[in-house]
């Protein structure tokens, strides 16, 4: 039986089973069957295999620097390790030093420690470099491994920059046609002449030229013809730079797709028509849409939407546009923006670092940096304050409000970090969070026990007109 004094009132008023916001859903998303990849890709076991074998001298390079420079160690970390440049690139002593312990030229090091920072085995934390994730679990872990070396196929082009004298408008063009160039290899399933590769090139730069062509408005002086690039220098390069990563083999004039290669091309080409299937369409509409349009979907299929959108876009302007749309009214959006900017992963870290400075987006920004730093899932909450913890009580209380059901709303007393519910309000009142009434309005009108409602609708009113 419920207390009906308020003062004494305890937050275990209902079943302590907690129920996500998603499950309000009136009905279940329909779940599309898992892809299978073509006939004759090797199992993730083996392309993990391989992947580590071609990663190898990166993940050298970032242990060595986890052992040697690390914290504790006694080697004193901090002094001259890194170029303080805000890109983890290592400093000459620490360069010299690495190509010392390991034998290696010091050229070799920096280049191993380029691939390491692309592939995710080191982070980069303004100015620190540190060991990242995927470097803990790169033994036991054949996704992140996956995942890891996709992130190098995806940087082919800053694994293998352009020669100098390559124009870089046409370096552009060339990196934005090569995914199709990649497809046709996949779709050959053999060895591709560069000949026909080259033509295919043309057809496809010309296209690019023609998209990106613009007529602008009123009176403008005779056009300049486009300076005409030969391409089979560019197609070198383009090749040898996917050839770097491992994508493929480029010898006697042909191309072929190594089998991480041909995954690699699948995996994108699935993402397109992951989105192209999407029940919402979502990858046509702005962030906002999207995420709108995911709230009633499951976790799963709602990460699924999100890599959907992402992958028709820009990973910058994703982000940028995930958090444009967060820092609006609605709380939803807030807490599925950060869903999706988890479904991002490394690639935001910077701005979602940025982000923490926002109080409307401070607590939801910490949490997710906790997760992508390795905190156990269990105890991420820990990196709040409780000041902050109540704030995000209290945005995700009005998240339930706008769009949840009212029985939803009495069980997310549950996560509330007081351990009564005057305490609470004391404290819900003392962050400020402009949906403060509102919460208290719905709360009280949601809550069985007549005493607490009357209590919670008082605190409503006192905080609406500036009352103690």
């Amino acid at each position: 039986m419920t207390s009906r004094t308020p003062r004494d009132s305890r937050l275990r008023l209902v079943s302590p089973r907690r129920q996500p916001l998603a499950a309000a859903a009136p009905r279940a998303a329909v779940r599309r069957p898992a892809p299978r990849p073509p006939e004759g890709t090797p199992p993730p076991a083996e392309l993990a295999r391989a992947a580590r074998q071609g990663l190898a001298a990166a993940v050298r390079v970032a242990r060595w620097a986890d052992t040697t420079l690390s914290p504790g160690n006694g080697n004193g970390k901090g002094h001259g390790t890194g170029a303080r440049d805000g890109q983890g690139t290592l400093s000459d002593a620490t360069a010299h030093r690495a190509a010392a312990d390991l034998d290696l030229s010091v050229g070799q090091v920096r280049a191993d420690w380029d691939t390491a920072r692309l592939a995710g085995l080191v982070e980069v934390h303004g100015d620190i470099a540190r060991p990242g994730w995927r470097l803990r679990v790169w033994d036991r872990d054949d996704t992140a491994v996956l995942r890891g070396w996709v992130a190098l196929f995806d940087a082919w082009s800053l694994v293998h920059p352009a020669p100098e004298s390559l124009e870089p408008a046409a370096v552009a063009e060339v990196v934005e046609a090569v995914p199709q160039l990649l497809s046709f290899c996949q779709l050959m399933a053999g060895p591709v002449p560069a000949a026909q590769l080259l033509d295919l090139l043309d057809q496809r730069v010309a296209e690019l030229r023609a998209e990106h062509c613009e007529i602008p408005y009123g009176p403008q002086p005779e056009p300049v013809p486009p300076q005409d690039t030969p391409l089979l220098p560019l197609l070198d390069w383009a090749l040898a730079g996917l050839a770097a990563v491992g994508a493929l083999t480029y010898a006697d004039e042909h191309a072929t797709l190594t089998p991480l290669g041909s995954w690699a091309v699948w995996v994108k080409l699935e993402q397109i028509c992951v989105a192209a299937q999407s029940p919402a369409g979502n990858i046509e509409v702005a962030a906002e849409d999207m995420l709108r349009g995911c709230a009633r979907l499951r976790p799963n299929a709602a990460r699924a939407e999100y890599r959907a959108w992402l992958a028709a876009r820009d990973v910058g302007n994703a982000v940028t546009e995930l958090l444009d749309a967060a820092r609006g009214e609605d709380a939803l959006l807030r807490g599925l923006a950060f869903e999706a900017l988890r479904v991002v992963g490394a690639p935001a870290e910077p701005e979602v670092r940025r982000a923490a400075g926002d109080p409307h987006l401070r607590a939801y920004a910490l949490l997710w940096l906790a997760e992508y730093e390795g905190a156990d899932p269990e105890d991420v909450h820990t990196v709040l304050t409780r000041e902050e913890a109540t704030w995000l009580w209290v945005d995700t209380a009005a998240a339930v409000a706008d769009h949840g059901e009212a029985p939803l709303l009495v069980r997310h007393l549950e996560s509330a970090v007081q351990p009564t519910v005057p305490a609470l309000i004391e404290e819900v009142r003392a962050v400020g969070h402009p949906r403060t009434v509102q919460v208290l309005v719905a709360l009280a009108a949601a809550h069985p026990d007549p005493a607490l409602a009357k209590a919670v609708r008082r605190a409503a009113f006192q905080v609406h007109t500036g009352g103690a």
